[in-house]
């Protein structure tokens, strides 16, 4: 997916809760791929203009199953002391 499909994705799944502007995530997706997270290549989007598309690594997708792993247990533990609180 090239780098605005995704901030369109991005936009679409949390329905409008994240807006993901350029000059974000461009950036952020330069640093994934220098880690070694994201593979980018040039290509021609679908209006035929010059688009980077990308796709995530083994590497990338084992990193993405860490932190979904760390965000439930951040998530769990934040609405564990919610409940508690009444």
């Amino acid at each position: 997916m090239h780098g605005v499909g995704i901030a369109d994705r991005i936009q679409q799944v949390t329905r409008g809760a994240f807006v993901v502007k350029p000059g974000s995530l461009f950036p952020a997706l330069r640093r994934l791929e220098q880690k070694g997270w994201l593979e980018g290549e040039w290509g021609s989007s679908e209006n035929n203009r010059r688009a980077r598309y990308y796709k995530l690594t083994r590497a990338g997708r084992a990193q993405l199953a860490a932190e979904k792993r760390k965000w439930y247990r951040m998530t769990s533990a934040m609405n564990w002391m919610l409940e508690s609180e009444g």
